[in-house]
């Protein structure tokens, strides 16, 4: 275990008129170990130290800690110090139990509506990657040097301007690099001055829904769909009314039939997330023209960096003619999630209020980490590193395509695949996703029921499948390990009918 140190000095009351100071300072020290306010393992300070600091004699404050010491509340290391004692003696933890149970209970929070509507978004998986990890890219693949080569030289030329602080929309060179690449890359009409950089998708969602939506005002969302999108509107008290997906992506007829009006969609059109498929140019001007009038669209580019078929279609907000269409990206999938930079594309006459609340909730954007991305744009490094993983996605995918089509043929349909980071995957009829992840998990093998991402009974049992995280070799492992469940499950139904 790492040793713990205590640079800084310890803040002890003053000691009362009357008392002895050795046993003052004595009962200080005991009570600060108690309280925890000093952990086990923690060094503390020298006693010379601790007489300036306290105008005490050095002798008293050795005499306490040698009682400390034979009580066994400290020890001392030659030529290391004093440190807490890492366990502390049975009559010390009877007492702070006693201490904790005369606690009072922690006063009863009136959360406001907000608050109590709020649900936990699920936590990252930290565990190495495996077969078949989804929404993850290859990460083991990032160029950390070159990135840390560019981060270097950005810091060593670092202005005070760039150290004081900024835009809360976020640095302007950066915002002028992301409007460039996304009129290029993307077919995206903008300017800078549209461009909020911001922390990822989410927090985009979070801003889009509170200056936007009121307690009770539809919003359309993808179903089967993106989880956080329902835990962002949800909280603020909007109506979720999930639209169909299917081929074409979300269908307008099937929205217009079952809700009729929405505030605000949510839709997912480069790459529908889960089920992977692409929105047909006809959909898009259908779902534009019908806004125009009824609604706003937040648009997520996921994934759209990574096309492998198919001619790419130019993100909705290229294709809108009246302003309605809200676009949202991230660098954190492209690059690596840890990087937490992420970019908004806002109507014009939008820009003001979205720089508003940029301005209360921020402040202060993180200039150093977006310097850095807009160096690594402009020299051409981003441009190069999506053209290298677009080959290695292409390649992990034809794996995947290979080994279940040798081991899963017959219980698992795996769908053309045109771009991201994974799949559905249709499970024969009979076999439930949810048992076959399960029983895939105890194989080290990591698929995600489709019914995670539904808000009701969808018609088909799948599994989402991600092939961009883990190389070759544990691409087949995980097919091989995966076909023993499923013909377990199938033939376990088959028994049933015969």
């Amino acid at each position: 275990m790492a040793k713990q140190a205590t640079s800084l000095p310890l803040s002890l009351p003053a000691a009362p008129v009357g008392v002895q100071l050795y046993r003052w300072f004595y009962d200080e020290l005991r009570e600060a170990i108690l309280g925890k306010r000093l952990m086990p393992g923690a060094r503390l300070p020298a006693t010379r130290d601790l007489a300036k600091q306290y105008r005490l004699s050095r002798a008293t404050v050795v005499k306490a800690f040698e009682q400390l010491a034979s009580e066994g509340y400290v020890e001392g290391r030659v030529g290391a110090g004093t440190f807490v004692a890492r366990v502390l003696p049975d009559e010390l933890l009877q007492v702070g139990r006693s201490a904790r149970s005369g606690q009072k209970r922690p006063r009863r929070v009136r959360w406001a509506a907000y608050a109590r509507r709020l649900k936990p978004f699920p936590e990252a998986n930290l565990r190495p990657a495996r077969a078949f990890r989804a929404n993850q890219a290859a990460l083991d693949a990032f160029p950390t040097a070159l990135w840390a080569q560019v981060a270097a030289r950005r810091l060593r030329r670092a202005s005070a301007q760039l150290l004081a602080g900024g835009e809360a929309l976020g640095y302007r060179p950066l915002r002028q690099a992301v409007a460039e690449y996304l009129n290029t890359s993307r077919g995206v009409k903008c300017t800078a001055e549209q461009v909020l950089i911001i922390s990822g998708v989410q927090e985009g969602l979070e801003r889009a829904a509170h200056l936007l939506l009121n307690p009770g005002d539809p919003v359309w969302v993808e179903e089967p769909g993106y989880p956080g999108a329902r835990i962002v509107f949800g909280a603020v008290g909007a109506k979720l009314c999930p639209v169909p997906v299917d081929s074409e992506g979300l269908s307008l007829e099937e929205g217009q039939r079952r809700w009729k009006r929405a505030k605000l969609v949510f839709v997912t059109p480069a790459h529908q997330f889960p089920l992977g498929v692409t929105m047909s140019l006809r959909r898009r001007l259908a779902l534009l023209e019908w806004a125009r009038s009824k609604a706003l669209i937040f648009e997520d580019d996921y994934d759209s960096e990574y096309r492998y078929a198919g001619h790419p279609i130019p993100a909705m907000q290229g294709l809108d003619q009246g302003d309605v269409v809200i676009f949202s990206g991230s660098f954190n999938e492209v690059l690596f999630p840890a990087l937490r930079l992420a970019y908004m594309v806002v109507p014009p006459g939008m820009v003001d209020r979205f720089a508003a609340a940029q301005s209360v909730s921020l402040r202060h954007a993180p200039l150093l980490d977006q310097a850095i991305l807009c160096d690594f744009i402009t020299e051409g490094h981003l441009a190069r590193h999506i053209r290298r993983m677009r080959e290695l996605y292409a390649e992990r995918l034809g794996v995947l395509l290979e080994s279940a089509k040798e081991n899963l043929d017959g219980l698992l349909e795996i769908p053309p695949v045109e771009a991201g980071l994974q799949t559905i995957g249709w499970l024969r009829r009979g076999i439930s996703a949810v048992r076959a992840a399960a029983e895939a998990a105890k194989r080290g093998v990591e698929v995600i029921p489709l019914t995670r991402y539904t808000s009701r009974r969808f018609g088909r049992e799948g599994l989402i499948l991600g092939f961009a995280a883990v190389d070759g070799k544990e691409l087949r492992r995980g097919a091989e390990q995966l076909a023993e469940p499923l013909e377990g499950l199938h033939g376990g139904i088959a028994d049933i009918f015969q």
